[in-house]
């Protein structure tokens, strides 16, 4: 069947209509305003944590070194276990030292008779003088023979107890209780004096050593002082150590003393601290930081950092406005307290800022503001603002 040309021709000018008409409906119709996630700045007491990179340390390092020579019998120990004050840790072959003991106390004895000798001839000169038997001189001449012969018997019994004294010392013991170190001298070595043997460090409590800046310590020298005033044991555990792991130890520590000079080299002065360590987990010589709080901003105005900007040099946030207009503005940050930053001047609590979305956001432009839902994002609340026009 043939197709009459006019119907055709009039069919497609309908066509162009419906199209134009749809092109200029999209057009004029209006573009929507760009999505962004906002929060608001809340007020809080805000605590200020100051960290530090500390070692660890013996509370109490004893050093053993032998005090007489002679060869090595016997080690008692187990190197890197516990010991406990008084416990044997080295021998030291005694038999020489034992004779020279024998030898003292034979000395000794040897004189203390002589000296009852000599008691004895006094007391009968005593009675002789006053008869007239023995004259004055010669009874004076018998006193002072006992005189000496209680020197000697002096003598000889410091002798002997410096005799014992060195026999004690081929009995090396634990001064301390804590752990032992590795043996510094094996069964079988000669041993001379001064020489070290082994390290005992006692590590309950350990403790921590770490170094402020003089300028820090200026600026909290009336808390330390304060602190030192309160005996050791009843200091508040308020010292966190962090692991190298990142971890947190599980018990806290307190604060020890400060060190009575400052390190000229670094212009920095040391702190200490102590720490439980009843299962011996933290040993000397491990790097660790220690936290904690060291002031508490009260009433201060907080945002996440996420919506800080810095450009050159300039902090800025964007903040929606009650019409839901944009405006940025520069604002003044302090301390980080987590995720979060302090801000000091430029904000005030209960404004939107905006965390996602920034780069949609020209200044005097409206968006369309939803809450951004963030656990760590206030220190007071996790409730979500509905949109800055309608709080």
């Amino acid at each position: 069947m043939k197709r009459s040309p006019v119907n055709l021709t009039a069919g497609i000018l309908i066509f162009a209509l419906i199209l134009a008409g749809c092109s200029k409906q999209e057009e004029t119709a209006p573009a929507c305003p760009p999505v962004v996630l906002v929060t608001k700045a809340e007020k809080a007491d805000v605590p200020i944590f100051t960290e530090a990179i500390a070692t660890l340390e013996g509370s109490t390092n004893s050093q053993i070194f032998a005090q007489v020579s002679g060869y090595l019998l016997t080690k008692n120990y187990n190197e890197g276990g516990q010991v406990k004050q008084g416990d044997v840790l080295f021998q030291i072959d005694p038999k020489p030292f034992q004779a020279d003991l024998d030898k003292a106390t034979a000395t000794l004895q040897n004189n203390q008779a002589q000296l009852l000798r000599t008691q004895q001839d006094l007391a009968r000169y005593a009675v002789l003088v006053k008869s007239g038997a023995v004259s004055q001189q010669e009874y004076q001449n018998e006193v002072q023979t006992v005189q000496s012969a209680q020197a000697n018997v002096d003598a000889a019994q410091a002798t002997v107890t410096s005799a014992q004294i060195q026999l004690g010392y081929t009995k090396i013991v634990a001064p301390i209780t804590g752990i032992a170190g590795k043996a510094l001298a094996q069964v079988g070595d000669l041993i001379s004096p001064n020489m070290q043997l082994t390290t005992i460090s006692a590590l309950d409590p350990i403790e921590v050593a770490f170094t402020v800046p003089e300028q820090f310590y200026l600026d909290h020298a009336d808390r330390f002082a304060k602190a030192m005033e309160i005996p050791q044991n009843e200091r508040p555990e308020s010292i966190e150590l962090l692991m190298a792991d990142g971890s947190v130890y599980p018990k806290r520590g307190r604060f020890e003393y400060v060190n009575r000079q400052v390190q000229t080299s670094t212009g920095a002065i040391s702190v200490y601290a102590l720490f439980p360590n009843s299962d011996n987990i933290l040993r000397p010589g491990m790097y660790v930081k220690v936290r904690a709080v060291t002031q508490n901003i009260s009433n201060a105005v907080v945002i996440p950092q996420r919506c800080v900007n810095e450009l050159q040099g300039i902090n800025q946030v964007v903040v929606i406005k009650a019409d839901n207009t944009v405006e940025i503005r520069n604002v003044v940050t302090g301390d980080q307290v987590g995720p979060l930053w302090v801000i000091t001047s430029g904000l005030e609590p209960g404004e939107f800022v905006v965390v996602e979305g920034i780069q949609k956001c020209q200044p005097g432009e409206t968006v369309t503001p939803e809450p951004y839902v963030d656990d760590t994002a206030s220190p007071s609340t996790n409730a979500a603002p509905a949109s800055p026009s309608n709080p």
